[in-house]
């Protein structure tokens, strides 16, 4: 386990704020390494240091001979009409079929080899990047939010390909999921400080919050002793016959200390304004065609991910959908297919291009863009903003509740907006949502810029939250908290996706891994025959398929409960017996959960045709 890069004993001010005070780390070549901080603990600046594009006030960054350092690029680094494999080419400098094959391991087809990079999305031209990377064979990597704007397939094509990278690797991302998929070490940045734990991220929370409550138990006994011993000391040390014992017992109080508690930071906790729970119908669309239109394409289209600017075509049609009121329905689907467009129609941003659309009676919506905080008014205070944000009525202490539940306490109401960070800024549409009362949210990447903390408390208001929520998100962890419900868009369609989240992440692995085995049997065996077409179902064989859906859906929800009732009693039982044979069930009632979704991941691919 060769170090082959250090900090040691750094220190970097910015102003009155002080980022790094005495930190040192150590980096192997074969440790994946999760850093984790609040928004503004400075990770990017620590990246940055240790990648020698930012000096240090005080210290040194110690680099190896042996060191191979590669980073993704957040910046564009390709050239006018340079097409994928000419920009892999010139960056590595390496041949052809080295480029073609390395851009195979992100499944990157041959025929993206010659279109140009800046006309595919943002997410492919991600896996192009990687490509790179990868070509330049560095032994360790270093990765500042690499998950932003990637759908689900190309975050596991990173995670397989980080988890088969054999150097080493520091990835800073507020995706905890992605964190736990990837990383074997974690790294804090916490009020100046550095610290290495030999465990995943979650690990770490465990341990932690394990170390805190261990702390402050000893602290409580510390004081109950102190107590006793004052209380000793007071009666004693004035009668000759008990004087030298509370002479003794004062040298005891003196040893006693506390031990240095590391205070939590601030946390954010809010919760929407209450509405009344409504029932029947909130979204109804009918024969909907959604897509830009020739004469607001190149308008509409500049916030709209790259790959969903169809200008003058539609990006899918024929949506027949019906949303119920108090559903949280989760937009899934891969960068380019039109989840943002479709959010886009439904509040109203772009006009349909055909059907109808038609929100219930009562219904208030509220929106949340990707792009809002960008265009926010640059000279306004945060609390001006919240002011012009609430709703009537709204009194100079409700504002200051909100600002204060989001960290602008004290002085920082008082900020302008133009000098705010990207999570600042976005916690402070997060905090104008909350001023107005809306029974119905359509939030578009609401998590993008947010710490993981403000996810977690975001994820939590939204559970409580009695209205309607149409959200889309490529972080795994708050879709699985927050969809109870699922929306595809894909290949020109959008449907009510007929499982959970986690099936649909299911499939979508099963899909990536199927796709990369026939990659590589088309590249290993030229001669293979193609597989044969797809059978059209009769009415009576799709009717009983989609019976057995249900059935093991039923199935696996009753196991599901079980599971999670065995593991509620594992962590109450004290005898090793019991846990031992829990365990054992506990095991047995997986691998049979895991069959039956095997199962129906066959039917669904049958259904699906």
């Amino acid at each position: 386990m060769p170090v082959v890069l250090q900090l040691q004993n750094a220190h970097k001010r910015y102003g009155e704020q002080e980022l790094l005070r005495g930190a040192s780390c150590a980096l192997a070549d074969d440790q994946k390494v999760g850093l984790i901080g609040r928004n503004g603990a400075g990770k990017s600046t620590l990246c940055r240091a240790l990648l020698g594009e930012e000096s240090l006030d005080a210290g040194d960054v110690v680099r190896s001979r042996k060191l191979r350092l590669g980073y993704l690029r957040q910046h564009d680094p390709f050239l006018d009409g340079e097409t994928v494999l000419g920009f892999l080419q010139r960056d590595s400098r390496q041949p052809e079929w080295r480029c073609g094959e390395i851009a195979w391991q992100f499944q990157l087809p041959d025929s993206m080899l010659d279109q140009e990079v800046r006309e595919l999305s943002g997410g492919w031209q991600t896996r192009v990047k990687l490509a790179a990377l990868l070509l330049h064979d560095p032994n360790l990597l270093i990765l500042d939010e690499p998950t932003n704007f990637l759908d689900l397939r190309t975050q596991m094509l990173l995670e397989e390909f980080l988890r088969n990278f054999k150097g080493g690797c520091l990835i800073v991302s507020h995706d905890r999921s992605f964190l736990q998929r990837t990383c074997n070490h974690t790294l804090e940045i916490s009020r100046g400080q550095l610290t290495m734990f030999p465990g995943n991220v979650e690990k770490y929370l465990e341990n932690l919050a394990e170390r805190r409550e261990h702390d402050r138990r000893v602290n409580a006994a510390t004081l109950s002793k102190r107590k006793q011993l004052e209380s000793f000391i007071t009666k004693n040390r004035a009668n000759a016959n008990t004087a030298s014992q509370a002479r003794s017992k004062a040298k005891q109080l003196k040893r006693l200390q506390l031990v240095d508690v590391q205070g939590e930071e601030a946390v954010i906790q809010f919760s929407f304004l209450a509405v009344d729970p409504r029932q029947g119908t909130a979204l109804r669309t009918e024969q909907l065609a959604i897509g830009y239109s020739n004469h607001e394409g190149r308008q509409s289209t500049r916030h709209a991910s790259a790959g969903e600017r169809n200008v003058g075509s539609p990006v899918a049609s024929q949506i027949q959908l019906e949303v119920e009121h108090g559903t949280r329905v989760g937009i899934v689907g891969d960068n380019g297919q039109g989840k943002t467009t479709f959010l886009r129609t439904i509040c109203n941003s772009l006009t349909p291009l055909d059907g109808n659309l038609k929100w219930g009676y009562g219904c208030q919506v509220g929106v949340y863009a990707q792009h809002v905080y960008t265009s926010l008014p640059e000279k306004q205070t945060v609390e001006d903003y919240l002011h012009d944000q609430a709703a009537p009525g709204t009194t100079i202490q409700q504002v200051k509740d909100i600002a204060g539940s989001f960290l602008f306490r004290g002085d920082l109401i008082e900020k302008q907006i133009k000098v705010l960070s990207g999570g600042e800024r976005a916690r402070l549409v997060l905090a104008g949502l909350l001023l107005q009362k809306h029974n119905v949210l359509i939030l578009d990447e609401p998590g993008n810029h947010l710490d993981v903390e403000t996810v977690e408390a975001l994820a939590d208001a939204l559970c409580r939250y009695q209205g309607t929520v149409l959200f889309t998100s490529h972080d795994r962890h708050f879709m699985h908290r927050v969809a109870t419900a699922v929306i595809e868009v894909r290949d020109g369609r959008v449907a009510s996706y007929p499982a959970s989240y986690e099936d649909y992440v299911y499939r979508v692995h099963k899909e990536l891994e199927a796709g990369l085995r026939a990659e590589h049997t088309v590249r290993g065996t030229p001669s293979s025959s193609p597989a044969a077409g797809s059978r059209q179902l009769g009415g009576r064989e799709e009717r009983a398929l989609q019976k057995k859906m249900k059935s093991l859906e039923r199935k696996i929800a009753s196991l599901d409960n079980d599971k999670k009732t065995t593991q509620a009693e594992l962590l109450t039982v004290t005898s090793a017996p019991e846990a031992r044979a829990l365990q054992e069930q506990l095991t047995s009632l997986s691998d049979e959960i895991q069959q039956l979704e095997e199962q129906w991941l066959e039917v669904f691919q049958v259904l699906e045709g």
